[in-house]
């Protein structure tokens, strides 16, 4: 007989139970023992790896071979060693790169258990043979949903007298394990992969998303603003944002996280008015439970409202601005990027001694300050129109833009909530629009005074047929660009009739001509 032959025992995975269920019957109880500790192992271990390398010893051990191992078959064809007992470094190594200049490779053609009778004759495995003595070599078939991934090995010194067919079985039963191993660990493989892609996809939506782009706005105090956030961004400072309510402090904390060098990391914001002393410290700072300032570890917290913590929290959060940690019932280190905001006077609120002075001066090295609308009213068409844009694809409406009328009512309009409520009366208009244009009948009754629209305060139908009639004559008059003539056409109306109504409404036609 050739040094190389075939074992005939059938190798494929499906099979695999039924071999060792029919072994069951005759095995020892020294391999029924062995058996169910592999088991275990495999079981215990997500990683192929580390389960073949935990029951090597014991495979080689309970065949009582001089030699055992787990060699599995890259992508690239080489064979990679993934647990080894019996060689020292340098065979491991050189068996690795030996193997698959073998009989014993033959394996992956053959699609069964295989054995090399004097691996000392072999010249790419008489190294083996000499290290320690072995002589008969038997290896089965790793089988991975029909396709041989590796093998289970095990190799025999001169002396010892092998039962080759209890030793098929066994290598076939941690065959079968290691087959599971395999599959869940590309199954683990695959799933990182997935997540990793997933996080790196939601990484460049939320960059997009949150890019200096998204801050709208033209006018000289935005603008100064956007120059110090770009500055600001790249650093790893505490940030204070100062600006009445509704103004985007919110959002300039997230452009600032997004475009830093945590921006892999997560933002964790916090309200602090929305919180009782007692529970916010909490919240911040956790006590039972993991807190904002562990959720948000190598990333940002943005505290808003921070003029609210009570005086507890402050010392904490001047800790954490200190020596990146504070005391729960123990020291605790943190690494976040601190960006904080008010609406409130911070300097009437330290001199009454309400809030931690030092806290605020540590806290404002970079001050910005965020304009209220009222005082950048060019800011106000880029915003709604901006809104308009959103809000239309969100709710599924086909509406171009907003007359002529509609944005006088905008741009005349004070806005105590700022740019949240503008945000909110874009909304309202967008879901009251029956038409490509959103006309000043749309807008909240908020915006329907008499200053703005010329409107009663009480609305009767002749004050909203004026004012619809308003409407449509300045947005015609911007169609046809001060062209009286041609908007008496679109109207369906005549010259000497649309002219009467320009001077019963005061409308300037000039103002439409380009």
């Amino acid at each position: 007989m050739d040094s190389f032959h075939v074992l005939i025992v059938s190798h494929l995975a499906g099979r695999h139970l039924a071999i060792v269920l029919q072994f069951c019957k005759t095995m020892k109880n020294d391999d029924a023992k062995f058996l169910a500790e592999a088991a275990t192992v495999f079981a215990a271990e997500t990683g192929v790896r580390s389960a073949c390398s935990a029951v090597v010893a014991q495979v080689a051990n309970a065949l009582n071979a001089r030699v055992a191992f787990f060699a599995m078959k890259k992508d690239d064809g080489l064979a990679d060693i993934v647990a080894c007992e019996g060689l020292g470094a340098s065979d491991f190594r050189r068996l690795e790169t030996r193997i698959v200049k073998s009989s014993i490779w033959r394996i992956f053609a053959m699609q069964q258990p295989v054995a090399v009778d004097d691996i000392s004759k072999e010249a790419a495995l008489d190294f083996v043979s000499f290290a320690t003595g072995s002589r008969l070599l038997i290896a089965v078939p790793v089988v991975v949903e029909g396709k041989i991934q590796g093998m289970a090995a095990a190799a025999f010194e001169r002396t010892v007298r092998v039962d080759e067919s209890r030793v098929i079985m066994l290598l076939n039963a941690v065959a079968a394990m290691s087959a599971q191993s395999v599959r869940l660990s590309t199954a683990l493989d695959q799933a990182d992969k997935r997540t990793a892609s997933d996080s790196v996809d939601l990484s460049h939506k939320l960059k997009e998303r949150f890019s200096f782009s998204t801050l709208v706005g033209n006018s000289s105090q935005m603008r100064g603003v956007y120059d110090q956030v770009a500055q600001i961004a790249r650093t790893n400072s505490a940030v204070l944002l100062r600006g009445e309510t509704g103004t985007g402090k919110e959002l300039i904390a997230k452009v600032i996280h997004y475009n830093s060098l945590r921006s892999k990391r997560p933002i964790v914001s916090v309200n602090c008015s929305a919180f009782p002393g007692g529970l916010l410290t909490d919240e911040l700072f956790g006590s039972t439970r993991r807190g904002k300032l562990d959720q948000s570890n190598g990333g940002t917290i943005y505290i808003d409202e921070i003029a609210d913590l009570d005086s507890e929290a402050q010392e904490l959060l001047l800790e954490v601005v200190l020596n990146n940690e504070f005391t729960r019932k123990e020291r605790v280190f943190t690494n976040v990027r601190l960006i904080v905001a008010t609406s409130r006077e911070l300097e009437t609120l330290v001199g009454e001694r309400k809030i931690n002075g030092e806290l605020i001066d540590r806290l404002g090295l970079f001050t910005a300050f965020v304009p209220p609308l009222r005082e950048r009213k060019s800011d106000i068409l880029l915003l709604a129109e901006h809104f308009l844009d959103q809000y239309a694809v969100a709710h599924g409406r086909s509406i171009r833009r907003i007359s002529t009328p509609a944005i006088d009512m905008l741009t005349a309009y004070h806005f105590p909530g700022n740019v949240r409520e503008l945000e909110n009366v874009i909304e309202h208009a967008v879901l009251a629009c029956d038409s490509n244009v959103i006309h000043g009948h749309h807008l909240p009754p908020t915006l329907q005074t008499a200053e703005e629209s010329g409107t009663e305060v009480r609305v009767t139908l002749e004050s909203a047929v004026t004012a619809l009639e308003r409407d449509l004559i300045q947005d015609t008059l911007k169609s046809t660009r001060g062209n009286i003539a041609k908007a008496a056409k679109v109207l369906d109306s005549t010259e000497r009739i649309l002219g009467y109504k320009i001077a019963k409404y005061n409308i300037d036609a000039r103002r439409f001509r380009r």
